[in-house]
């Protein structure tokens, strides 16, 4: 599988995020203590936002913790909202284009799991994709798949939805083909302004996914701690696992949820697959 971060709030150095922690994505990279495999050597990226209109995006097939590109960049670039991922490959290529996070105009996507049985589906769940999306699929994943599935069925419009209807068809296709519990994964994306996360598996046993305690709590029970007083009580933080040891900084999102963060406020919904139509 694969371990990543999400980071919305107070502008800072992507080298505060992936390399800095005590867990960082970088040390998840080798020693991964709640992934499905312990080293995630598949690939990195990162996605970030600044005043272009688009996102910028830096996907390497280097394992994280020996990239020298990955570190160059994230000592110079600066943003307020951040996705990074290490990959663990479930079967497809490791090459670039298969890297997280996935890009459409303002929108990035990145995943943790993956859809059983791949490649019996992968014909039917590509042609569902609508045909003018489907130029832009780059890479092999299902990941990426997926992505272009939830573009399909409305992310500009409505992000959960699309998403429980993305899942709904994936699980309609795998019921077909006779394959047992086809989705596990969390899954984030983002239009840039807000954040979406999700946690669903059809066994109801999916990858693990955190959520940081709001900064001003933690201010309050940490006043000797200088990481925490840079940054904004609207700082959010989305991860694979925890960045630390840091008592009560960390919440699990709950399995089969959605949590939608907005202008430095979260809100945690049920989700769960959801009827679809064919577009």
């Amino acid at each position: 599988m694969c371990r990543w971060l999400a980071y919305t709030g107070t502008p800072v150095l992507i080298d505060e995020l992936l390399y800095k922690p005590a867990n960082s994505l970088v040390v998840q990279s080798l020693h991964s203590r709640l992934g499905a495999e312990t080293t995630n050597g598949d690939g990195v990226g990162v996605g970030w936002y600044d005043e272009l209109p688009t996102p910028g995006v830096f996907r390497s097939t280097e394992p994280a913790w020996h990239d020298r590109n990955l570190h160059e960049l994230a000592e110079h670039v600066r943003s307020g909202l951040v996705f990074a991922h290490i990959r663990a490959s479930s079967g497809s290529p490791v090459q670039q284009t298969n890297c997280h996070p996935f890009r459409y105009g303002r929108w990035l996507w990145m995943h943790n799991g993956l859809i059983s049985q791949f490649a019996e589906l992968k014909r039917d769940l590509a042609f569902a994709v609508d045909p003018e999306l489907y130029p832009h699929i780059q890479g092999s994943t299902d990941s990426e798949i997926l992505f272009h599935l939830a573009l399909t069925f409305g992310l500009h419009d409505d992000p959960p939805a699309a998403v429980a209807r993305a899942i709904a068809f994936v699980e309609h296709v795998a019921e077909q083909h006779g394959v047992p519990y086809p989705m596990q994964g969390t899954i984030a994306t983002t239009d840039g302004e807000r954040l979406w996360a999700f946690r669903y598996s059809t066994e109801g046993r999916t990858r693990s996914l955190y959520r940081n305690t709001d900064v001003a709590t933690l201010k309050l029970q940490y006043p000797d701690n200088p990481l925490l007083h840079g940054l904004s009580d609207a700082t959010r933080i989305v991860v694979s696992e925890p960045l630390g040891d840091l008592k009560g900084a960390w919440r699990e999102v709950p399995e089969g949820s959605c949590l939608v963060v907005e202008d430095g406020e979260e809100e945690v919904r049920p989700f769960a697959p959801m009827p679809f139509a064919m577009v």
